[in-house]
């Protein structure tokens, strides 16, 4: 047993002198993505995205605001400029066009980037010449004459629109669109020898207007050009390949749709085309969040599974996912090769949830880049959040910090972690609350450390409601909780409580109740199904270790009860199993308990007394308590020594416990503990229990006689 110093309540204390005056000294150095305590992480990560085969897609996990996203995104855009330095630009642009020789399918086809938009720019300057050359040809008398202007001037037009633009294209690609523009030229051909009868004789204005029309929507309908894909401004910042973030995933915006049309008999339907995040990925990487496609009731375990068929097949065709339900549309067989390397973020519960569903998806995903949800606190991990801090001060144009003010933001994080040796790597977190403490700063140079406890004291301010609740009733004695005096049986236990954001400490009566008879021990709570498993397995820890410890009695003759007085949402966790011990062994030693110091705990069945969460909440939830009824030095809280390294208590707990009116006590086993709530020795409560327990046994052996005597 330990009663611990003030000092040893937190880790602010042992933090080394930062090596700066402000954050304002760390500003010229600095990186503008750093990886703060992720070099595990990031090592992973690199490795992943520079394998260039296919199959090697990269799955990312961590907790939300660990900084998964924006570090992920700057990692994918640095290997994407090194393979630009390394071995230039792979970026493409993707047009749809016309198949003359497939009608109801669109001809997609991949080009270096730049030439979508310029075969586009091609084809409309083509269309514009030849619609100012249409009234000439058709001017002229004889239809053979017609035909020989045309072909003439397709011959001379071609050469000027497209010849140069050939000449910069691959073979395979060149062979492609020649074929294409020899399909246009022959294509007005064929509407020339469809309309000569027409042309050749005067036709009236309604005929004409016919014609005019249909040129419109078939002839120069079918040389539109859609750019699917373009690339242009990717390749302009410098990027060798496509670097998609999809932070809304649908099936359209990933897989690409089909955009309705009114009148679908003026709209082509590959001039409707959409491309998805998977084509504008093509050659480079997509990110995208698990949760987002799980969160997504309607079509999620959709999006999964055409995934799945991707990876699988490395193709993807265009589909009428949103709904444009036109029986002209036919996109059968419209498959086009992609590559992409998919990022996928997760948390591991989403991960797990969905690995169970679709084993064989994540098969893909061989490179898994695990963000750590805490790191070691020491001069390097200081050093780290440091250099953040001062990377967000540039980002949000706010004061600089103070190094005294750096020192209280790390401590916040080691408090979120509840561990004086780690840190949290909750960086979201983090600069929330820098964002707050600029605030309280208001317009001075730099935020100091009384800016960021300002901030501090503030947020828990805004989440006290539900324990001011509490705690009043408690004050006004409708829960009925003794911090002051001695009573037997009964021990004030601690419950941690989670309500959303909030999260706080609050003390609880626990009472036994002994007597003679067979039953054992009983736990009301249990009884009345409003405990959990994790506390039944505490309860039945407590009753192995009390049947052993008392082995020379077995079978105990005892009847015991248990419970948590004034408790109606049921009991859960083991972290009252010591309590619930001391009030037993208090009831059966006869020893009075201080009903001061509140307890928390578990115990295993050799007694040793085992770690529990919350503990900072705990304490100082029990502190505020104590402090409204009165502090009188004599109270406090008995926690195991096994969560002294996870102490990080606030300024008024500190404070109390330097001035002596409120105690901190470590135990590692429970006879520790039962001593010094009775100030008894172990012995002598052990010898008490036993004695009374022993009693139990004559008494119960009296009866039987009796009982035997009288059915004699």
């Amino acid at each position: 047993m330990q009663i611990l110093k003030a000092t040893e309540l937190n880790a602010i204390n042992a933090l080394p002198m930062l090596p700066f005056s402000s954050t304002e000294t760390l500003s010229a150095g600095l990186a503008a993505h750093n990886w703060v305590a992720q070099a595990a992480a990031q090592k992973a990560a690199t490795f992943g995205l520079q394998i260039p085969q296919n199959g090697f897609h990269v799955l990312v996990l961590g907790t939300q605001g660990s900084g998964r996203t924006s570090l992920m995104l700057s990692a994918l855009q640095a290997q994407a400029k090194q393979e630009a330095k390394q071995q230039g630009s792979q970026l493409q642009d993707i047009v749809a066009i016309y198949a003359y020789d497939q009608p109801t399918q669109p001809s997609l086809l991949k080009v270096p980037v730049g030439l979508g938009s310029q075969l586009r720019a091609q084809m409309d300057a083509f269309a514009r010449d030849l619609m100012a050359q249409l009234p000439v040809l058709v001017s002229l008398k004889t239809p053979v004459e017609v035909l020989q202007q045309a072909e003439a001037w397709l011959k001379a037009a071609v050469e000027q629109h497209f010849l140069l633009f050939l000449d910069n294209l691959a073979e395979k690609q060149k062979n492609h669109l020649n074929q294409y523009v020899k399909s246009v030229s022959q294509d007005v051909l064929n509407f020339l020898k469809v309309w000569l009868p027409s042309v050749s004789t005067e036709a009236d204005s309604q005929n004409e207007s016919a014609m005019d029309g249909l040129i419109n929507e078939t002839l120069f309908g079918r040389m539109r050009v859609n750019v699917l894909v373009d690339n242009r401004v990717v390749a302009a910042e410098g990027y060798s390949q496509s670097i998609v973030y999809d932070n809304d995933p649908s099936l359209q915006s990933l897989f690409g749709g089909i955009e309705s049309a009114t009148d679908a008999s003026i709209s082509p339907e590959f001039s409707r085309l959409k491309a998805g995040n998977l084509h504008k990925a093509d050659g480079g990487m997509l990110m995208l969040h698990l949760r987002d496609v799980l969160c997504d009731e309607a079509s999620g375990a959709q999006i999964i599974e055409k995934l799945h068929r991707f990876l699988r097949n490395g193709t993807l065709q265009i589909e009428d996912t949103g709904g444009a339900q036109n029986n002209n549309v036919s996109l059968i067989n419209s498959l086009l090769p992609l590559k992409v390397k998919l990022v996928l973020i997760a948390t591991r519960e989403d991960f797990y949830d969905c690995l169970d569903q679709n084993p064989d998806f994540f098969e893909y995903f061989p490179i898994k880049v695990e963000f750590a949800d805490s790191v070691e606190a020491n001069t390097e991990s200081y050093a780290a959040v440091a250099s953040f801090v001062a990377y967000k001060v540039a980002q949000h144009g706010c004061a600089h910090f103070s190094a005294d003010a750096v020192a209280v933001l790390i401590n916040a994080m080691q408090r979120l972690e509840e561990d004086q040796h780690r840190l949290s790597t909750s960086f979201a977190h983090l600069e929330r609350l820098m964002l707050e403490s600029a605030a309280f700063a208001g317009t001075a140079k730099w935020v100091k450390a009384q800016h960021v406890q300002q901030a501090l004291q503030a947020r828990a301010m805004r989440h006290r409601y539900f324990e001011n609740q509490i705690r009043d009733s408690i004050i006004d004695n409708e829960l009925l909780i003794q911090v002051q005096g001695e009573v037997i049986g009964q021990v004030n236990g601690l419950t941690h409580i989670e309500l959303g954001d909030a999260s706080f400490g609050s003390p609880i009566r626990i009472t036994a109740r002994c007597y003679p008879g067979r039953k054992g021990l009983i736990n009301i709570d249990r009884e009345v199904n409003m405990s959990g498993p994790n506390h039944d397995k505490g309860i039945f820890i407590l009753q192995n270790w009390l049947s052993a410890s008392f082995s020379h009695l077995a079978p105990l003759s005892l009847n015991a009860s248990l419970v948590f007085e004034q408790e109606y949402n049921g009991v859960e966790g083991d972290s009252a199993s010591c309590a619930e011990l001391f009030a037993l062994l208090s009831a059966l030693a006869g020893a009075p308990i201080n009903q001061g110091i509140a307890v928390t705990g578990a115990l295993n069945q050799f007694g040793e007394v085992m770690p529990v969460g919350g503990i900072n909440e705990k304490i100082e939830g029990y502190f505020r308590v104590c402090q409204a009824m009165g502090l009188d030095g004599k109270q406090g809280v008995m926690l195991p020594k096994r969560n002294q390294r996870h102490l990080l208590l606030d300024a008024e707990v500190l404070a109390a416990v330097e001035a002596g009116q409120f105690t901190i006590i470590t135990i590692d086993h429970v006879l520790e503990g039962i001593a010094f709530l009775t100030q008894q020795s172990a012995e002598q409560i052990m010898r008490n229990a036993d004695a009374t327990l022993a009693s139990y046994r004559k008494t119960l052996e009296l009866n039987q006689q009796m009982t035997d005597k009288s059915n004699t």
